[in-house]
């Protein structure tokens, strides 16, 4: 290296001096192809700097010391710099490393949380969960029984990041596990408390909601720990209700129970099942109310019920400038027949 640096010294003192004297163009196009050469031998700032003053003082060896002591001063703050870029380069590097980390862990997280949207006689069902960062901390689970029955379930956990991926990839696991015969929401719920109880750090909280829909008896059963409440449609009427539940959010003890609840649903009906993601939207520094999900959802209640989960989302995504500040997951069902 010294060698290298002995001749770059020799080549900058030597274009230094042809451009003071001549002032041509041709001594700047070659100080700018010598430059490719420091940065392919790495050389810092401070080096070039460096070489600039050795250069300078050969050619003029009488320099006034204020001149001397600039050039000094100036030699410290690239050395300054040079420890900074290189510390900033390596945190850049670092950042590179854990992104790509995080993508492909996002990537298998969205593997191993897939789930298919069930086709159900009589039944129009749509649903879009979108993170609002790369790591998704919302839940939702299709399971068809051998009875026919339809088990759906929606989670959000309260936190982000890979902590929440891990916690959705237990339950979604859990619950794969959970034998069909006894697949009511009520138990469902009580059997997710313990696991969450048993294997989840008390910081972290974790809501849920789990409906059973039986399609012979066009009856919803569903019961709730903590999750946000969701809404009833009665097509007759024209009318939304809320589903009004009562449950601990999950982990908080060991032997808690939830209330199973029943609703009928005719022909027109709609369930629509949420996380707080689609209810604590932001208009600026406004929170909105329940209420505008709702007149959102009527704007497109003519629309299948995919098209009318895309169009509510494009709408609150457009509100909050296309930047969501939490999760976003919204399903709908609807009794076609």
């Amino acid at each position: 290296m010294e060698s290298v640096l002995k001749l770059d010294v020799e080549t900058y003192k030597s274009l230094m001096k042809r451009y003071i004297e001549t002032r041509d163009e041709r001594s700047l196009y070659e100080i700018e192809q010598a430059s490719k050469s420091f940065i392919k031998n790495n050389i810092l700032p401070d080096e070039i700097v460096n070489m600039h003053i050795q250069a300078l003082g050969d050619l003029y060896p009488n320099l006034s010391e204020d001149i001397k002591y600039s050039m000094n001063f100036l030699l410290e703050a690239m050395i300054a710099y040079g420890i900074a870029h290189r510390e900033y380069q390596q945190l850049r590097e670092k950042q590179s490393e854990l992104k790509s980390e995080i993508s492909v862990a996002a990537s298998m997280q969205e593997t191993l949380l897939e789930t298919k949207k069930p086709d159900i006689q009589g039944l129009d069902i749509g649903v879009i969960s979108m993170p609002a960062h790369q790591m998704n901390g919302d839940y939702h689970h299709f399971v068809k029984g051998r009875d026919g029955s339809l088990g759906i379930a929606i989670a959000d956990v309260i936190g982000k990041g890979i902590p929440a991926a891990l916690c959705m990839s237990m339950i979604k696991y859990a619950m794969d596990s959970y034998p069909e015969d006894a697949m009511t929401p009520k138990a469902i719920l009580a059997n997710m408390n313990r696991v969450v109880e048993r294997n989840v750090d008390p910081s972290m909280f974790i809501t849920m909601f789990y409906a059973q829909y039986l399609p012979f008896e066009h009856t919803l059963r569903y019961a709730s720990a903590g999750h946000e409440p969701g809404f009833y449609y009665h097509a007759k009427q024209d009318t939304f209700t809320e589903l009004k539940t009562k449950g601990l959010v999950l982990g908080v003890t060991p032997d808690a129970t939830y209330p199973q609840y029943e609703l009928k649903i005719e022909q027109g009906d709609m369930v629509i099942l949420l996380t707080d993601g689609v209810t604590e939207c932001r208009d600026g520094e406004r929170f909105i109310e329940r209420q505008e999900v709702l007149d959102v959802i009527r704007k497109y209640i003519h629309l299948p019920a995919q098209q009318m989960v895309n169009q509510v989302f494009k709408y609150f995504e457009r509100l909050q400038d296309f930047e969501l500040r939490d999760d976003f997951t919204l399903l709908i069902i609807r009794r076609d027949v």
